[in-house]
């Protein structure tokens, strides 16, 4: 049996994968419901898989963010705390992450390797290109799309566009949540548009 893959990832509400410009973490719409949910969230007995760069970049925020910052809310160390693998091939182990493995190799086959051989469920934070590519090659069973309430393209790119150039999706609502009267999670099952 195949694993479940959930893409997870935060959005404004025109699309965009991180904040710019004035707006800090979250876009500053975090709120104490949303907060304790992504807790019991990252509770569950799952694996985390990451793409390099999200590594990196969420390796770097941690060592170099004070205690006490939002980058470290208690979900944030559930996560890092999950057993982690990081699709790269140009990372080597051992990381500076708790539980983490390094898969080498074509992401998509590393992947559905991974999908046929992990007995947990596979869950990935952020990691745009790997889960576009995954997404297009039909491996992403779930998207969990979090939408806080701001429009903030200014000065965002193309780059940083959630779904931008991964193909036609029709997408089956699986769960829905409101959090703190403003953000909402959207659980879809994706499947390619014929």
């Amino acid at each position: 049996m195949s694993a479940t893959f959930t893409f997870d990832i935060f959005s404004s509400f025109d699309g965009y994968g991180s904040p710019t410009g004035t707006y800090g973490g979250y876009w500053g719409k975090q709120g104490p419901e949303f907060l304790e949910h992504r807790f019991a969230q990252y509770g569950e007995e799952q694996r985390l898989v990451l793409g390099a760069n999200t590594y990196r970049l969420m390796a770097a925020m941690l060592a170099s963010s004070p205690a006490g910052a939002e980058v470290h809310d208690a979900w944030v160390t559930r996560m890092r705390n999950l057993p982690t693998t990081v699709v790269s091939n140009t990372l080597q182990g051992p990381l500076d992450w708790p539980d983490a493995t390094v898969l080498n190799g074509d992401p998509l086959e590393a992947v559905a390797r991974l999908k046929e051989e992990s007995d947990l469920p596979l869950r990935s934070h952020g990691s745009l290109t790997l889960n576009r590519a995954l997404l297009a090659a039909g491996l992403v069973d779930r998207v969990q799309v979090t939408v806080f309430p701001v429009i903030n393209s200014r000065s965002q790119s193309n780059d940083n566009r959630i779904f931008e150039n991964t193909g036609d999706f029709d997408l089956e609502v699986i769960e829905s949540h409101t959090f703190d009267g403003h953000t909402q999670q959207l659980v879809y099952r994706p499947t390619l548009h014929a």
